[in-house]
């Protein structure tokens, strides 16, 4: 059973112990880049390029946030309209159908093999993604993606945040926007790249060693839960925001018997968000709290329930360099405290818990630098550190813990090129101080932290 998982976005990793690889990292610098949620029929809609809201996919700037905030609707291009007069309703809809695909292609190879399988692996694809993304109506908008991975070789949903948004209004004399989102993963509806759905990793591998421990809040919910909330953004400072989510389990049995399943959303769990926001002309602040609160059992939708509450801080600074040809240099941080008790997993028989009562600390923070809108380099750091205990984190092979903690640390190395805009080649390195409790020998077979460090290097055509 599993309480929690690290931040690194579940897939790449490879610590560098010598400045020999770092130094290697470092001028690749000059070429390469991650994960892009920029999708062109955005573009297609808006009649501007994927630079106009990115400083490079996925991270909005100032006008994307503003695009998002509004529901995806703003367009320049030509619409089937219709007034709406005495009893008739009216029309406003896309001419061009808002359809976009993302292929991506990667190679990643691990400083030492995981026992009996090839190091080296090499995916093409890796996965390839269709995405619904632009104005259903003058309110209405969507970004609704589905993936097809190599792994499990078929389509599956992905991310999906469609939203109503009503702008232009006033409260106390400010502006203020308003909306509702249905989304399907806990912070996919948020604006800054602070919080988990969006933030650093952008991109990662998908066969690479990652840590057993992450917050709930920190992806293990990720499309096996559906959202409905609201948000509103006032005096374009404050922005509010809240949903709550019920377990939906694609692909399970409906009504949910909860059989199979580690998490079974038991009543509603809600998620917040509070968020500062101040900009001069060449600087943007965002610091904000977010969190969420679950009660779940496992493989049951009766009896003892697992209790868990994460709250977070964020931050995220971006500053134009006029001096540097408007280049930005951004910098964004997250920490999430789980506090956990886990009633149904110590009732297990066996149990799989050895105490009740649990926490989690995470701390991410990374630095990036935006040469343009073609080169850009990231560094970033996590740790993570919690509880320890036997039971939650056994002994196994390679992604086990040999003390039964989940302190895992290391840092990320980012580096990306865009020839082109839809275009994205990209080189990661993730290196690991220590890796589930320990840097040498942590899973008791012999394995160290470094044996995970990994290169990851991805193809990524939008279009």
């Amino acid at each position: 059973m599993r309480t929690t998982n690290i931040v690194v976005s579940a897939r790449g990793s490879l610590l560098l112990k010598s400045l020999g690889p770092i130094l290697v990292t470092a001028l690749l610098l000059m070429i390469l880049k991650p994960e892009a949620h920029a999708v062109p029929s955005y573009s297609r809609q808006t009649g501007l390029p994927c630079a106009s809201c990115h400083f490079a996919p996925p991270e909005l700037n100032a006008f994307g946030r503003k695009f998002k905030l509004d529901g995806y609707v703003f367009t320049t291009k030509p619409e089937v309209t219709d007034d709406k007069k005495d009893h008739n309703a009216a029309l406003k809809l896309l001419e061009a159908f808002p359809l976009s695909v993302v292929f991506d292609t990667s190679f990643t190879s691990t400083n030492s093999p995981e026992p009996t399988t090839q190091n080296g692996s090499f995916q093409f694809p890796q996965d390839a993604s269709l995405f619904l993304a632009g104005a259903w109506g003058s309110h209405v908008g969507s970004f609704v993606q589905v993936t097809y991975t190599a792994q499990g070789n078929h389509f599956s949903w992905d991310n999906t945040d469609l939203r109503y948004a009503n702008a232009d209004h006033q409260l106390f004399g400010k502006s203020l926007t308003y909306g509702v989102t249905f989304n399907n993963n806990p912070t996919v509806e948020d604006l800054w790249n602070s919080t988990p759905a969006w933030g650093f990793p952008f991109t990662a591998s998908n066969v690479s060693p990652t840590p057993t421990a992450r917050a709930i809040i920190s992806g293990s919910l990720s499309q096996d839960v559906a959202g409905l909330g609201g948000y509103m953004m006032w005096d374009e400072h404050l922005y509010i925001g809240g949903t709550v989510y019920r377990s939906q389990h694609l692909g399970g049995p409906q009504p949910n018997p909860g059989t199979g399943f580690g998490f079974n959303i038991r009543g509603f769990a809600p998620y917040w968000r509070v968020a500062w926001e101040t900009s001069t002309k060449n600087n943007n602040l965002e610091i904000g709290t977010y969190g969420m609160h679950t009660k779940t059992s496992p493989n049951a939708i009766t009896g003892p329930t697992d209790s868990h509450t994460d709250w977070a801080l964020d931050f995220q600074f971006d500053r134009t360099i006029p001096q540097l040809k408007n280049d930005v240099l951004s910098f964004r941080g997250t920490y999430i405290r789980e506090n956990s008790s886990l009633g149904a997993t110590f009732a297990l028989t066996p149990s799989a818990a050895a105490q009740l009562s649990h926490h989690l600390n995470t701390v991410q923070g990374n630095v990036e630098y935006h040469y343009g809108t073609k080169l850009s380099g990231t560094v970033g750091l996590f740790n993570i550190s919690g509880t320890t205990d036997p039971l939650l984190f056994p002994q196994a092979s390679v992604f086990g813990s040999a003390n039964g903690s989940p302190h895992s640390n290391g840092y990320i190395l980012n580096l990306s090129w865009w020839p082109e805009q839809n275009i994205d080649l990209a080189v990661q390195y993730t290196g690991y101080w220590r890796f589930n409790g320990a840097g040498t020998n942590y899973d008791g077979a012999g394995r160290n932290a470094g044996g995970n460090n990994a290169v990851f290097l991805l193809g990524r055509f939008v279009f």
